[in-house]
Parts: C-alpha cells; sequence; structure tokens
C-alpha cells in the first residue's frame, strides 16, 4: 500500500456541474425504475414466450441474463474510449435512446430466441450507469466527488428500491407487455431531459490517437495509473459478493417461510430494505470521504457488509432476513460510491470515459460469473443432491468472505488520497 498525491483542483470553472449533476440523478433514477421493472418477471416472461428451437427454460433463463452481460462488458470500454473523443453527452444519449427502443422490442418479442438477440443488443448498446458517471465525473470539482457519486449511487439504489414493486403490480393487472413499454418510455424521457437541460462544453485532449490503437493505449494509461489495477480488482469483489445474492434469494426466503404463498412479498420487501437504505447513506457517507478521504470509507463499507452478511446464512425468522439484508445496503451505500471517487481521484479528468468503460467492463463481468459461482458453491454443499431452500443459504456466507476480502485488499493495497483541504476546495 502507497500514498499517492492527490492532483490540485481543476483550475477551470465548474459552474454548472451541481446542474448537470441532478439532471443525469433524475435520468438515473428513470432509468433504474425502467429496468428493474423488467427483472421480476423476465425468466417467466422467457416461459411465456417459449423456444422457437425447442431449447430448455434454463439454457434460456441463463442466456437471457448472461449474454447481456457478457456483451456490456465487451462494449463498455470502447464506448468509453469514444466518450473521451467525442464527448460524454452523446453517450448517455446513445444509452438512454438506444435502451428505450431495444426495451420497446422486447415487448413485442415472439419467442426467447428473439429475446435473447435483443438483450445481447441491450448489452452493446446501453450502459446508462457507466455513461452517467462519465459525464458527472469529467465536470465535477475533485473535492466534491464522494457527494456526486454518492448522488448517482441514490438515484439507482432509489430506482431499484421502486421498481421491482412496479413491476410486479404492473405484470399483475396488465400482463408482461406493459412494464417493457413503460421502461421504454422512462429511458426516453431520461434521454428527453438530457437532451434539453445537458450543455457539455467539450474540448478533445490534445495528444489522443484515433482507432482502434489509440483506445488501447488510452486503456493501457489507464490501467497503469498508481493504484488503479487494485481499485477495480476491488471493485470486482464488492459486485461477486453483491450479485451472487440475486438468483439465490427468492429461494432462500421460500425455504424460510416453509414455501408460503406470501415469500415473494418479504423478497420484495428485503431487496425494498436493501435499497432503500442504501439510498440513505450513499450521499452522506460520500460527503464524509470527500472530508476523510474515501479510503477509510471503502475499507469500514466493505468490512461491515461482511459482518452484515454472515448471519443472514442462520436466520429463522423474515423479519431478521429483512433487517440483517437491510443492513448491508445501508453498508454497501458506502462502498460503491466510493470505489467510483477514487477512480475519479487516481486518473485524468480527460479519460474519464475509458476510466469508467473499463469500470463497467468490471461490473458486467462479475454480473456475468457471480451465478455461476454461486450455483457451484451451493452445488458443492449439498454433496450432489438436490438443493432445497436453506441450502442456498451458503451463498450469503460467501458474500461475506468477498466483502472481507475485499475490505483486506482496500487496507492493504489501495493508495492513500489525501483529502482537499478546506482552502483547496475552494468555494462550494
Amino acid at each position: 500500500m502507497h500514498d499517492v498525491q492527490r492532483p490540485p483542483p481543476d483550475p477551470r470553472p465548474a459552474s454548472g456541474w451541481r446542474r448537470v449533476l441532478w439532471v443525469m440523478f433524475a435520468a438515473q433514477l428513470l432509468s433504474a425504475v425502467g429496468f428493474s421493472t423488467i427483472f421480476p418477471f423476465l425468466p417467466n416472461y422467457v416461459e411465456r414466450l417459449g423456444s422457437a428451437t425447442g431449447a430448455s427454460l434454463l439454457v434460456m433463463v441463463t442466456l437471457v441474463f448472461s449474454l447481456q452481460a457478457v456483451a456490456m462488458a465487451v462494449a463498455a470500454p470502447i464506448w468509453g474510449a469514444l466518450s473521451d473523443r467525442w464527448g460524454r453527452k452523446p453517450m448517455v444519449e446513445r444509452a438512454l435512446y438506444g435502451g428505450a427502443v431495444l426495451i420497446l422490442l422486447m415487448g413485442f418479442a415472439r419467442s426467447a430466441e428473439e429475446l435473447v438477440l435483443l438483450r445481447m443488443l441491450q448489452g452493446l448498446v446501453t450502459g446508462v450507469v457507466s455513461a452517467g458517471t462519465t459525464l458527472v465525473a469529467s465536470v465535477t470539482p475533485r473535492e466534491r466527488l464522494g457527494y456526486a457519486m454518492g448522488v448517482m449511487q441514490t438515484g439507482l439504489w432509489a430506482g431499484v428500491s421502486v421498481g421491482p414493486v412496479l413491476g410486479g403490480f404492473l405484470e399483475y393487472l396488465f400482463g408482461f407487455r406493459i412494464a417493457f413499454v413503460l421502461t421504454g418510455v422512462l429511458l426516453f424521457t431520461g434521454g428527453i431531459l438530457v437532451s434539453t437541460l445537458v450543455r457539455e462544453h467539450f474540448v478533445r485532449p490534445d495528444g489522443q490517437a484515433g482507432g482502434m490503437g489509440g483506445m488501447a493505449a488510452s486503456f493501457a494509461h489507464v490501467l497503469r495509473a498508481p493504484g488503479v489495477a487494485t481499485v477495480l480488482l476491488v471493485r470486482f469483489t464488492a459486485w461477486l459478493g453483491r450479485t451472487m445474492i440475486v438468483p439465490f434469494l427468492p429461494l432462500f426466503v421460500a425455504g424460510l417461510m416453509a414455501g408460503a404463498a406470501t415469500s415473494g412479498i418479504v423478497t420484495g420487501v428485503a431487496i425494498g430494505a436493501a435499497s432503500a437504505a442504501g439510498t440513505a447513506t450513499s450521499i452522506l457517507l460520500g460527503r464524509l470521504g470527500d472530508r476523510i478521504g474515501h479510503r477509510p470509507i471503502l475499507v469500514g463499507g466493505a468490512l461491515a457488509t461482511a459482518v452484515a452478511y454472515l448471519p443472514i446464512a442462520f436466520v429463522t425468522e423474515p423479519w431478521q432476513l429483512i433487517v440483517l439484508y437491510g443492513l448491508t445496503g445501508a453498508t454497501i451505500g458506502g462502498v460503491l460510491p466510493s470505489i467510483s471517487a477514487l477512480l475519479a481521484q487516481l486518473t485524468d479528468r480527460g479519460e474519464a470515459g475509458s476510466v469508467y468503460g473499463i469500470d463497467n467492463a468490471i461490473v458486467s463481468s462479475a454480473r456475468g460469473v457471480s451465478p455461476i459461482i454461486g450455483a457451484f458453491l451451493v452445488g458443492v454443499a449439498v454433496a450432489g443432491r438436490e438443493p432445497v431452500g436453506l441450502d442456498y443459504a451458503v451463498v450469503f456466507s460467501a458474500a461475506a468472505v468477498l466483502f472481507a476480502l475485499t475490505a483486506a485488499l482496500a487496507a492493504w493495497r489501495v493508495p492513500r488520497v489525501p483529502p482537499p483541504t478546506h482552502a483547496a476546495a475552494g468555494p462550494r
């Protein structure tokens, strides 16, 4: 572990960065509500469509989720590098408008294969979180990065806390397709907000080479920056721990409640509690990181998350699950914005697109492999027999280990970036 000198505050005027931040908060919120609206019933939608080639439901559901993540992992760094050359606002518009069209088309898919294709295209075209983070990081004063990343994370958490509940009601009242239409409308609305309210004065940095060679050089330069590779590794382990839970939480809750009809409601309440808690802590811990440094927040938040996940494997009542799972949302609310802020502090402002493009590829890779790792661990735990509900508790223990590893890596290898002094911070 080593220290790095914090770059001086950007001498350029920072006027207008709050406007960009809050417009992007609104766009992030709308897109998070939209995307999370379709998640609760996506496997059921695959089953309803059926396979035109006779493939099994398990195969098609796996492809629907995994191909989107793999496609995004491939495309995100390329879009990020292009944003450093052509501007960040066009990339946000591409993600929102492109997502609106593709999600709308999913509502009219005629087979599971068509849905898989559209999901793959979604992974190639979208990436609202990455594009929005890049835009915000490129205009925000360095001494306010924790606050800005906290605001963006709050938009994401708030949307995810609302979307699944909304999607469940829409599916119950009107069927599957209306949720896709609503998501398309929400994404398009977010695009309109960005197009009309964000003014980007983009100047391409001098000396940037074009073509694939220039992109590769940008990626290499970012990854060679002191501390960046370690922070990206920390991002990967944190997202592994966070997303490993998702496929197995409903099955665990069903086992905990002996298959009661209300198990789905408890699952939704637990997810909503975690999202609401993350909404409450993201801005607060982001501000604290601006004052004391983001590394201590990252280490403390990851360690607290590990402590919160471990006892979930031993709960015996639904209320215990809701409380502890909600607590993990509160602690993760400090981890994720701290990582984003550290990436911005350790790199040049002109490389923000490449930085967050690589970051999004790391996140997508974690999302792609975490269900496979979780399924493997469950299989090992049951020693070859068919798992039942409470057997899935092993994923909570695994998540606790991953967040403990995240805390250890951050404490050992992530460099200290000194917080700015009050004088350096300037007017706010």
